[in-house]
This record gives C-alpha cells, sequence and structure tokens, in this order.
C-alpha cells in the first residue's frame, strides 16, 4: 500500500498549543497544509501589538513548514484573516520579509479571531 497517498499529521512542540481537533499541518503527497496560525507565542501569550501578531504568526508558519521539512520559500499560497483591514499595509511590511517570493495571497477581513487575535495565516506550501 502507497502511504504517499494518506495524509500525515504533523505536530510541533514549539508551536502554540492547538486543540484535539485539528492537525497544525498534514502532508500529502509532496503538499504541506500548514492550519491557520494565530500570533500567540510558544507560551500561549498573545503580543499586544498587531506587527508583533503578524511577525508571530509568520514564525509560527515557519515552525510548522520546517518541522514539516519544508519551508518558507517553498509556499505557493497564503490565506490571512485580519480583524481590521485598514492594517493590510502595516501587515504588508512585516508578511515581505517573510515572502520576498511572492506567492498567491488571499486577505479577508473577519469579525473575531479564537483569544481575540487579530491575525491568522494558513498556507499551502511544496516539500
Amino acid at each position: 500500500m502507497n502511504h504517499e497517498h494518506y495524509p500525515r499529521a504533523v505536530t510541533v512542540e514549539s508551536a502554540p498549543p492547538q486543540n484535539d481537533t485539528y492537525s497544525q499541518a498534514v502532508i500529502l503527497g509532496q503538499t504541506v497544509y500548514v492550519s491557520g496560525q494565530l500570533g500567540v507565542r510558544p507560551d500561549g501569550t498573545l503580543p499586544t501589538n498587531f506587527s508583533g501578531q503578524v511577525r508571530q504568526a509568520l514564525e509560527n508558519v515557519r515552525a510548522v513548514l520546517e518541522a514539516a521539512g519544508t519551508s518558507l520559500d517553498r509556499v505557493a499560497k497564503v490565506n490571512i484573516y485580519v480583524t481590521d483591514f485598514g492594517r493590510l499595509a502595516e501587515m504588508n511590511v512585516v508578511y515581505r520579509e517573510f515572502f520576498p517570493h511572492r506567492p498567491a495571497k488571499t486577505t479577508v477581513e473577519i469579525a473575531r479571531l479564537d483569544k481575540g487575535a487579530q491575525i491568522e495565516v494558513e498556507v499551502v506550501a511544496g516539500i
């Protein structure tokens, strides 16, 4: 049986705690699907400023990707959820540091995120 056709969960101890309803990422074939990462630090605390949350969310994405055997430069698609679309320019300043290769991106404003976070980032990357 070829197990490449079955999803494999990725768990990252250095990323913030998760609940038991999802995996931090799943590898299927040569693709890794990273669950939404809030700007929560590994100790469970949340930076108070928006830029700090953006940076931490992207650092969490990086940690999950590395645990899956890949990296930020292999990201093909990014979905971003923010609670204030008026902060898009501020978000993009930090975002550019992590994604100079300009993957496909969708940014959506939503009313609320878990833990009072202001941003959540999910990605799809090649391995």
